[in-house]
């Protein structure tokens, strides 16, 4: 039996003796419910306070009858919620249900199939963003992992698509598979896509062969942790301050600086105006390095006459302060 099920019983222990002694002073003395509830209270409880009215004869024999069960029933619920709270059991269910309420208001948020080393880092990356998501992994140990570090997790197999529906894929911006398995990333794709076509997927791939399956299956994009590993070792080797520059814009916690995309929303603004005279470089101290107009691809370095339009996308680097002040400005 889990733990929700033992808490589940013992609580109904407890209520079938408080509704048995409510019932049957009811049929054998004839009293109100009020008054029958309240005298098996107090017999169950023992705090000595009188009887409500004087017993009768089969009365009496009842109230023996219900102190003996009552007093076996409210022993062993004590027992058994004891126990829990030593065993730290109580917290957990407690956490459980704070993690579902948690998971259940969840809405515009990620949700990362995996739990690896890689899955850890992606997971670490959104929490220092502090961007919402939510952690899928059916390896116990990971999840506890998971727990410890605070994150939102459903225990279960992210192939399974009520696993992606308790992890609130319908509601959810993006997904990221990032499990060893290419099988079980071409799968969870195709049901991540099915159960909703307009997430964003990102999917990990370990071949060329996988990372053509993964986009026939639906991803969006499609990383491969060893290419990117074995290219950033051979620039690290090739051009180190290339490397080092990389790595400040990306997120350095030192610097503060970042490197991020900012949708412009309709009727901000920044609408209309050009880079040379809106306020993102003089006000915000943000530099724009590329755009990406709707149905375009992102062009770099733009000029200072580009236009800034409803539904671009600017890539831009900065301190975190300044990217949260454009964002505002932006209808971020």
């Amino acid at each position: 039996m889990d733990l929700e099920e033992k808490f589940k019983m013992v609580l109904m222990i407890l209520a079938a003796v408080i509704v048995f002694g409510t019932v049957g002073y009811t049929i054998i003395e004839r009293w109100s419910l009020l008054d029958a509830l309240y005298m098996t209270l107090i017999t169950l409880s023992t705090v000595g306070f009188g009887e409500v009215y004087v017993l009768s004869p089969p009365g009496k024999i009842f109230t023996i009858i219900l102190v003996v069960v009552g007093v076996v029933g409210v022993a062993y619920t004590l027992s058994v919620v004891g126990q829990m709270i030593v065993e730290g059991e109580l917290k957990k269910l407690l956490g459980r249900k704070k993690m579902e309420k948690g998971l259940k208001e969840l809405t515009n948020h990620y949700i990362v199939c995996g739990f690896g080393r890689v899955g850890r880092r992606v997971a670490q990356e959104l929490s220092a963003r502090r961007v919402s998501f939510v952690v899928i992994d059916n390896d116990l140990p990971r999840i506890e992992q998971a727990e410890k570090d605070g994150f939102l997790f459903v225990q279960g197999d992210s192939t399974v698509d009520q696993t992606l529906l308790e992890a609130g894929i319908e509601r959810a911006k993006a997904l990221i598979t990032a499990v060893a398995n290419e099988a079980d990333g071409v799968f969870i794709t195709l049901s991540a896509r099915q159960l909703n076509p307009g997430l964003f997927i990102t999917a990990r791939a370990e071949s060329d062969e996988g990372k053509k399956k993964l986009m026939r299956a639906g991803a969006n994009k499609v990383i491969s942790p060893y290419k990117i590993g074995a290219i950033r070792m051979t620039l690290t080797t090739l051009r180190p301050n290339l490397v080092d520059f990389m790595k400040v814009i990306t997120f350095d916690k030192d610097t503060g600086l970042t490197i991020e995309e900012i949708e412009i929303k309709p009727g901000t603004p920044l609408v209309g105006s050009t880079l040379k005279v809106c306020p993102i470089r003089k006000e915000f101290g943000i530099m724009v390095v590329g755009i990406k107009k709707v149905g375009k691809d992102v062009f770099l370095n733009p000029s200072p006459e580009t236009k800034i339009e409803a539904g671009d996308i600017l890539i831009v680097i900065g301190e975190k302060e300044g990217l949260e002040k454009l964002e505002e400005l932006t209808g971020g």
